[in-house]
């Protein structure tokens, strides 16, 4: 069972490679993601048990400590998060009472960010998107009832605004169906 995931964000694309492979030679952790993003920078990202992780994430730490831009560790992460990070989730039709939004400066808290929306809240993550044609900024879309969402959102947002990383954090109450056009 994948407990955790960390994730180190970095200045760029030699140092990012450096690291994941410090990071998979520290423990027995599986590799979500490795590539380069926005900016010229590159994001590590791994899963594992909660030991597994720490240990990887503080090998990766310890092999860059000049190229790090941001870090994060969550143990006991909520499932959703793999699955919207993964831009797997379906939504049914009719089902999206509100549309919330917390966007972020880093990739890292965006993340942080979706597993306290989701840990806060009866909401459904089915977007987590990093970097790619973001200017290294990352977003998480989540739906539900308003209340629902605001209160994801505000738990999201409080996360990330102690970092000073926060950019927005919207909800929308009653969003046209076009806004979930792909998710449906």
């Amino acid at each position: 069972m994948l407990e955790a995931i960390g994730m180190i964000e970095l200045t760029s694309v030699g140092i990012g490679y450096k690291v994941q492979d410090a990071m998979l030679k520290a423990a027995d952790v599986r590799l979500v993601l490795g590539r380069t993003i926005c900016s010229g920078k590159y994001i590590n990202i791994v899963t594992g048990q909660v030991a597994a992780v720490q240990a990887a994430v503080e090998a990766g730490l310890n092999a860059a400590p000049d190229g790090v831009i941001d870090s994060i560790l969550i143990p006991n992460v909520h499932p959703s998060v793999f699955a919207a990070l993964g831009q797997s989730v379906q939504i049914g039709d009719g089902h999206q009472k509100a549309m919330g939004i917390v966007e972020t400066f880093s990739t890292a808290s965006v993340l942080e960010a979706a597993d306290a929306a989701a840990k806060a809240a009866a909401v459904t993550l089915f977007r987590i998107h990093i970097a790619m044609a973001l200017g290294g900024k990352g977003f998480v879309l989540m739906t539900g009832s308003v209340a629902d969402c605001q209160s994801g959102v505000d738990a999201a947002a409080e996360v990330v605004r102690e970092k000073g990383l926060l950019v927005s954090a919207v909800v929308i109450p009653g969003p046209s169906k076009e806004l979930y056009q792909e998710y449906i």
